[in-house]
């Protein structure tokens, strides 16, 4: 009996060490599909009962010891990312082979979380400076809510403000962090397509049905592109064909009689070519809403084509090219006068655009960890306008080049590059203003190095420019991102910038009495010096889930700028005639404040509350040996609201229903002098019934028709040549629009 026990155990013990003999330990590499990017605190789940796994570390590796012979099913998660399903039969041919699983972004967050203004295309929780994603949901509710242009749903975010900087032309200027309008640089596709001349007439008269999303990056951000992103960074990126083909039309109709058509087409034909295609067109005629006989809304006919080309000549290899015409007549001023309905009546401002764009972007991809990209772009501008009888003509020829080099190598994620900058203004042969002909050129080299250490990344960064009329400019920016976990990320940034001078940059005068005017502007003085900034950014932020359903994402912001040197418009020294001068001023410009923001998603209900408080004052100088008093110093920069609230909610039912209700608050709003202005309300609502393809929104801008007339009038003076009041609050009063959207692919 003692012998046969002895048997039992020996083979018992012999298949346990031949068991353990087999067993083998299986190592994970686990990383981000997009950015390539290790991702910490994965989990790897073995499928047995009961389950059993670990996670990954600081360089998203993880380790399973001991996995029997056979097969094996594995599943790799992570909060944000779609679960990835493992098949492995065991053992493995090579045992010390690193197994590579990428994980890919959930859907609902795919096309919002992935930045390329940054110019490292790295998720928005992991950039070291402080960015904000409309995507491309925003995009596609917004083409029909308000299909003309992309300012209604920039206003919904509170460190933005959106005012309207000519009653004539309905033009609007954004506003970061309380500063000018100057301050704040646009781009699309990061091409810097509005500056000078061609910058300050319908910025934001880009429909939202050719975007993909807007990107937000919140401070200075000069290092990389250059000088005038002081107080932000606005890049509108362009759509992308799709791999099921795409049709999108939207017919929209509003209160004010504007008609927008609209249609947006995408196919990718086979893996090497594909392309999209925007045609818009908008008719609105001039409406005066307030009854003083002036037109709120001018007459506007815009007609937009924005073809683009995709293709992928080999493996590794992406060409885009694209072309850009915008063909624009605009016309403000008295009603009767636009109409040709009273011959007495002579006031009108009438502004005709035609606006030729190409571009290209050339991507070389040598490895997972080295991309060369080479990007330019070449655009023509050409403007008249007449100035109740006044004419003023000029073209403008802007180029862009550079090209660019991403590296990865270890912890390092490192971009180095050249650009080129062009700007060239002609005035017309039979202008008679004092304007003058400029030629500007920029040219940039920059580096940019993030460096990842534990959960602290460290991203460091360098810029020369030279200017060609301005001298030389020398931009440091260092920026740190911690995330002490998955859910937490504190970041801070430092940084500087510069603005040239320009005759056409969307200024605001230094007091009331300053015409902005072309009739009445002088050139440049040559002693004017270039404007200086010092940004300081800093927030916490917390993104995660409570629960099954509940997405939590809560940040708060801290931010404090200061400009020297700022180039404000005054009123000449010649009383005889009305001239404007633009010059330095004797105050610098000292921005501080706080940003909030709570965003909720249950389900299918959406909730946004954001409050933003800033101070922006000009502030005198201390100057030791002179006792200099600055004109206009020590008070807040006028059109920039110390508070304002944001707020909307959303609820949607797939394929039947959604609706929105969305309010701002804007308080403590200052003109000239430290002169406040009334606080005020303003409300959204919109309800769309999904019928298949076709859609119906039914959209109400404005609820309760808060217009500026009814705290003082707008237009004084002379019929034929009247003041104009600095507008502060809505000028449009209520809108209501019905738009009809069908889309192909739903």
């Amino acid at each position: 009996m003692r012998q046969r026990y002895r048997l039992f155990y020996g083979v018992i013990a012999y298949w346990l060490t031949l068991l353990a003999a087999h067993a083998q330990a299986v190592r994970l590499q686990v990383e981000d599909s997009l950015t390539r990017q290790p991702l910490v605190g994965a989990t790897v789940r073995v499928e047995s009962t009961p389950p059993t796994g670990t996670a990954t570390d600081a360089t998203g590796q993880a380790t399973l010891p001991t996995l029997k012979p056979g097969v094996t099913q594995l599943t790799v998660s992570l909060v944000g990312y779609k679960n990835y399903p493992l098949r492995l039969t065991l053992p493995l041919d090579r045992p010390d082979s690193l197994l590579l699983v990428r994980l890919a972004p959930a859907e609902a967050a795919l096309d919002e979380v992935v930045v390329t203004a940054t110019r490292t295309n790295r998720r928005i929780e992991d950039l070291p400076i402080k960015v904000e994603v409309l995507g491309q949901e925003d995009m596609d509710e917004e083409a029909a809510v308000v299909p003309g242009n992309v300012g209604s749903i920039l206003g919904d975010i509170s460190i933005i403000h959106v005012q309207r900087t000519s009653l004539t032309t309905g033009n609007q200027g954004i506003r970061m962090q309380g500063l000018d309008p100057k301050y704040t640089q646009i781009l699309r596709d990061g091409l810097p397509l509005f500056e000078g001349f061609s910058g300050n007439l319908g910025v934001l008269q880009i429909p939202p049905l050719d975007l993909k999303q807007v990107e937000i990056v919140k401070g200075s951000a000069s290092t990389l592109y250059g000088g005038g992103a002081i107080g932000g960074l606005l890049n509108l990126v362009s759509r992308r064909p799709g791999p099921e083909p795409e049709l999108t039309a939207v017919l929209n109709r509003s209160s004010l009689r504007e008609t927008n058509l609209n249609a947006y087409y995408a196919q990718q034909w086979n893996p090497k070519i594909g392309m999209t295609l925007f045609s818009g067109y908008t008719d609105q005629p001039a409406i005066d809403v307030n009854g003083d006989g002036f037109a709120d809304v001018p007459l506007i006919k815009q007609f937009t084509l924005h073809p683009r080309l995709f293709l992928t000549p080999t493996n590794g290899t992406r060409l885009n090219v694209g072309y850009t015409l915008v063909d624009e007549k605009r016309t403000g001023g008295d009603v009767a006068a636009i109409n040709g309905t009273d011959a007495a009546r002579t006031y009108v401002v009438g502004n005709n655009s035609l606006r030729h764009t190409v571009d290209a972007t050339l991507d070389r991809q040598f490895t997972q960890t080295n991309t060369l990209t080479a990007r330019g772009t070449l655009s023509f501008f050409d403007r008249t306008q007449v100035d109740n009888g006044y004419r003023f003509a000029g073209r403008q020829l802007s180029g862009y080049a550079e090209v660019v080099d991403y590296l990865e190598h270890g912890p390092h994620a490192m971009v180095a590059g050249a650009n080129l900058t062009l700007e060239q203004f002609r005035k017309g042969l039979s202008d008679s203003t004092q304007i003058t002909d400029y030629t500007y050129q920029t040219l940039g080299i920059f580096v940019q190095d993030d460096y990842t250490l534990g959960k602290v990344t460290f991203q460091g960064g360098l810029r020369l420019d030279y200017h060609n009329v301005f001298g030389t400019f020398f931009l440091p920016r260092l920026s740190m991102l911690v995330k002490p976990s998955t859910y937490w990320s504190i970041r801070t940034s430092i940084g500087t910038g510069y603005k040239t001078p320009n005759t056409f940059a969307n200024l605001t005068g230094a007091d009331a009495r300053t015409s902005l005017s072309y009739r009445y502007l002088l050139p440049i003085n040559t002693g004017t010096r270039p404007e200086r900034s010092l940004g300081l950014n800093m927030d916490i932020a917390y993104h995660g889930t409570i629960g099954e359903h509940l997405t939590v994402q809560l940040d708060q912001a801290f931010y404090y700028t200061t400009i020297s040197n700022p180039v404000v418009a005054v009123t000449g020294s010649n009383t005889a005639t009305q001239t404007t001068v633009l010059q330095n001023a004797a105050y610098d410009i000292r921005s501080l404040g706080t940003d909030t923001y709570l965003r909720l998603e249950y389900d299918a209900v959406e909730f946004y509350l954001g409050y933003n408080h800033t101070s922006v004052r000009r502030t005198a100088p201390v100057r030791q040996g002179n006792d200099i008093t600055a004109v206009g110093a020590n008070t807040f920069l006028p059109y920039s609201p110390r508070d304002k609230f944001s707020f909307t909610l959303a609820y949607s039912i797939p394929d039947q229903w959604r609706w929105g209700i969305e309010t701002s608050w804007v308080g403590n709003q200052y003109l000239y002098d430290n002169g406040r202005v009334p606080n005020y309300w303003f409300w959204a609502a919109a309800i769309e019934r999904m019928f298949g393809k076709v859609s119906l929104v039914l959209n109400a801008e404005n609820l309760f028709n808060v217009q500026q007339i009814q705290f003082g009038p707008v237009v004084t003076g002379p019929r034929n040549n009247p003041s104009i009041a600095p507008l502060w609050a809505p000028q449009e009063g209520r809108i209501v629009n019905l738009a009809l959207r069908y889309k192909l692919k739903h």
